[in-house]
């Protein structure tokens, strides 16, 4: 009997294996390196026609270009995740890795000095001074609460936009009651300006104004159209007495987890974007407006010299809150030519 270890067994063994790992290496090297996709998930409240979605659309595709496909952002618009404070406490918490949007307190309130009433004249004068080394300093605001900002998108100039007469001069604020959302600087402004605010939550202001439970808003341009409320408030001041911002901002934890190459891609693809939307911000104010005249909407530029004597106080109030020093810096960097 031949022995169970005899060589004349074990050869046809071995030139089996040796075949099995010359096949396993060659699928290998056909299939190429084994690589790990990270996915990232990007929410904001704004539709999906929106220049918002639009620009974060060409983020998502930068990101891949850049990083080779080794990173993914996925796209959660229209209030998807929640609404703009959900998204930045899911930011926050890390269950959301990329938000976008105006609500802020889950961030740092003192990012609400940048909507200090008549504090920039123009666009031009916002985006001058976030790239200015001010600029830098409020955006690295939240990162000892785990927030990192991408970059700041416009939300936009706040305007006037009543259901009776224009809005021309502070006396025809007086007394009128007007919607607004819960902010605290709004709110603020509005007082000292003689206006009666009320929160109306978004959805329910058309039909606030087609009822007369208010009888003026205070929109940025862009949603006083998507909203239709030029249906029902035929009188648009422009004022720009207040400016604010999509903060776009990611969870500092997931960011610092990127390799660095991955960071350098992030980081660039939301530079680029920044761009890029401002570049689009001018079309689309100039088309809103023709659409909106269009409409037969009363379009009146107000001078912002007797509004602006009388929001002092506002200042003052916040200087106490969130600290003179921040409201005197921010304030002289606006200013500066």
């Amino acid at each position: 009997m031949t022995s169970s270890c005899d060589p004349a067994l074990r050869r046809p063994v071995r030139l089996a294996a040796r075949i099995g790992a010359v096949l396993a290496l060659a699928a290998a090297a056909w299939a190429g390196p084994a690589s790990a996709e990270t996915s990232l998930r990007l929410a904001h409240a704004s539709s999906i026609d929106s220049l918002i979605n639009k620009a974060v659309e060409r983020f998502a595709a930068e990101v891949a270009e850049e990083t080779k496909g080794s990173v993914k952002i996925v796209i959660f618009p229209n209030a998807q995740l929640g609404d703009e404070g959900p998204i930045a406490d899911g930011v926050g918490a890390g269950s959301i890795d990329i938000g976008l949007g105006g609500a802020i307190d889950a961030i740092d309130p003192k990012l609400n000095v940048l909507s200090l009433p008549f504090l920039f004249r123009d666009a031009a004068n916002v985006h001058k001074f976030l790239d200015s080394e001010e600029g830098g300093k409020i955006q690295r605001f939240g990162e000892d609460r785990g927030y990192l900002m991408l970059g700041v998108l416009d939300s936009g100039f706040r305007q006037f936009a009543t259901t009776t007469k224009p809005v021309e001069s502070p006396a025809d604020l007086a007394g009128i009651k007007i919607r607004t959302p819960p902010n605290p600087v709004i709110l603020a402004t509005m007082k000292q300006l003689g206006a009666l605010a009320e929160s109306i939550p978004f959805g329910q202001v058309y039909t606030a104004l087609q009822s007369h439970v208010v009888a003026a808003v205070e929109p940025e341009m862009r949603d006083f159209y998507d909203a239709k409320w030029f249906e029902v408030a035929k009188n648009l001041s422009i004022s720009n007495y207040i400016w604010t911002a999509n903060w776009w901002y990611m969870n500092k934890d997931r960011f610092d987890a990127l390799a660095p190459a991955e960071q350098a891609a992030l980081r660039k693809a939301a530079a680029d974007t920044v761009v890029w939307y401002r570049g689009e911000l001018d079309k689309a104010y100039a088309q809103t407006q023709k659409t909106l005249e269009a409409h037969s909407v009363k379009i009146v530029t107000v001078d912002t010299a007797p509004f602006r004597a009388l929001v002092g106080p506002v200042y003052d109030q916040f200087a106490k809150e969130w600290g003179a020093a921040l409201v005197t810096s921010v304030r002289q960097a606006a200013a500066a030519d």
